[in-house]
């Protein structure tokens, strides 16, 4: 005799190693959650990575401090313009520093949502196809759970 197990196994939305969204949890690792708990989902970006911010504030340093000494000690009045035009483009170094680290380092993707009223980040990733893969199927999860529990669904409780 054969079972019907489809009505009591969880509807999959999404699942790959250490993700896997159903209609009834989210489950990130070893952490999971109730979809019904989860609300006010929302994203954002992460931190810029810590070596490029690094490297941007000692960069900036570095320069700022050659040109206070250059004026400090009148050496900026002996310059030609080639001399100009290379602290010029040393002093683009920073910026090239930090569109070169968002290149190779992007921040990353971050969903945050309430859970029993704390805000809890409940997915983080770089990867920004999988980030959107987890993030709708998480949004199909919490519609499914709004549809199942309707406003009135509850006890009925007069008004006082």
């Amino acid at each position: 005799m054969q079972t019907d197990r489809s009505s009591t196994a969880p509807t999959l939305l999404y699942a790959r190693p250490g993700i896997v969204v159903t209609a009834e949890r989210f489950s990130v690792g070893r952490t999971s959650w109730p979809v019904a708990d989860i609300t006010q989902l929302r994203t954002a970006r992460g931190p810029h990575d810590r070596l490029a911010v690094r490297a941007v504030a000692v960069s900036a340093a570095l320069i700022a401090s050659v040109g206070l000494l250059l004026g400090f000690t009148g050496g900026l009045e002996r310059l030609t313009a080639g001399a100009y035009l290379t602290l010029g483009a040393v002093g683009l170094l920073p910026l090239l520093l930090v569109l070169a680290g968002d290149r190779w380092r992007p921040p990353a993707h971050e969903l945050w949502g309430r859970v029993r009223g704390a805000e809890v980040l409940l997915f983080s990733s770089d990867d920004e196809r999988q980030f959107g893969q987890v993030t709708r199927a998480l949004r199909r999860a919490r519609e499914g759970a709004r549809r199942a529990d309707p406003p009135g669904a509850g006890p009925w409780r007069p008004t006082r």
